[in-house]
C-alpha cells in the first residue's frame, strides 16, 4: 500500500491514479493530521510525501515517522518544489530515502516508487523471528509456541515469516500471493483464506494476532 500525503485534491488524483495503474494499492491524505492518524491503524509500504503541506509540513511529519520505532523503517519519498534544495537536503539528512521535484511528471514518480522498494526490501530474513512466546526460526524452518513445536506446511511457513517480518504491515491479498506463491498461484482467490484459516488454528493463542483488514487483506498485530 502507497500513501500519498498531498494538500492539492487535483495532483493527489493523478498520483494514485497512476499508481493504481502501475499496480499498486494507494491511499491519499490531505493534511498530515488525517495521515499521522491513520497510522495508528496500518502501516504502509512507502509514502510519497509532499513538503509544502497546511499544518504539520512534510519535514515536521518525517521527523515524527523517523523518531518512533514503528514507523521509522517505512520508506519515505519527498516531493518538493523547485528551488527548495534546503528541504530536500534536510529531509534526506533526517532519513527520507528519496526525492523528486515538482512538477514532476507520474513515470518518474512510479520510478522513483519501485526503486526505493527495491532498495529498502529486506536482504536476507533474520535467523529468529518472535512474537511474545511464539519463535521462527528460518534456517532450521521451525515454528514454536512458548516452547511448543508446531509443524506448519511450506505455504504455511512462508506466510508466518512475511508477517513475522514486518508486523503491523497491512499486506493486500495479491501482494502475498506474489510474496508466497508467486508463479505457483493458479488464481483460486480461496486459497489464501484457507491458508490463513489453517495457519490460525495451528498457532492456537497466537493465531488471533493474524487480523483481517476489511476489502483489503491482512496484518500481524502484536499486543501493546
Amino acid at each position: 500500500m502507497i500513501w500519498v500525503v498531498e494538500d492539492d485534491a487535483g495532483i493527489r488524483d493523478i498520483e494514485c491514479y497512476a499508481l493504481n495503474s502501475a499496480g499498486f494499492e494507494t491511499r491519499g491524505f490531505e493534511d498530515g493530521a488525517v495521515f499521522w492518524d491513520a497510522l495508528a491503524e496500518e502501516l504502509p509500504e512507502l509514502v510519497v510525501l509532499d513538503v509544502m503541506l497546511p499544518g504539520m509540513d512534510g519535514i515536521s511529519l518525517l521527523q515524527k515517522l523517523k523518531a518512533s520505532a514503528r514507523t521509522a523503517e517505512v520508506p519515505v519519498i519527498l516531493a518538493t518544489a523547485k528551488g527548495q534544495e534546503y528541504d530536500r537536503i534536510r529531509g534526506l539528512d533526517l532519513g527520507a530515502d528519496d526525492y523528486i521535484v515538482k512538477p514532476f511528471s507520474v513515470m518518474e514518480m512510479v520510478s522513483r516508487v519501485k526503486a526505493v522498494l527495491r532498495r529498502s526490501a529486506p536482504k536476507e530474513a533474520p535467523h529468529l523471528l518472535t512474537s511474545g512466546g511464539l519463535v521462527v526460526n528460518t534456517e532450521e524452518r521451525t515454528v514454536t509456541a512458548d516452547g511448543t513445536r508446531i509443524v506448519l506446511t511450506y505455504k504455511e511457513f512462508e506466510l508466518l515469516t512475511v508477517f513475522l517480518s514486518r508486523p503491523g504491515m497491512v499486506y493486500t491479498r495479491d501482494r502475498l500471493f506474489d510474496m508466497v506463491w508467486k508463479s505457483d498461484f493458479m488464481g483460486d482467490s480461496r486459497t489464501l483464506d484457507s491458508h490463513i484459516r489453517t495457519l490460525r488454528q495451528k498457532l492456537g493463542d497466537y493465531g488471533a494476532r493474524i487480523e483481517t483488514i476489511r476489502n483489503v487483506g491482512y496484518r500481524w498485530e502484536n499486543p501493546v
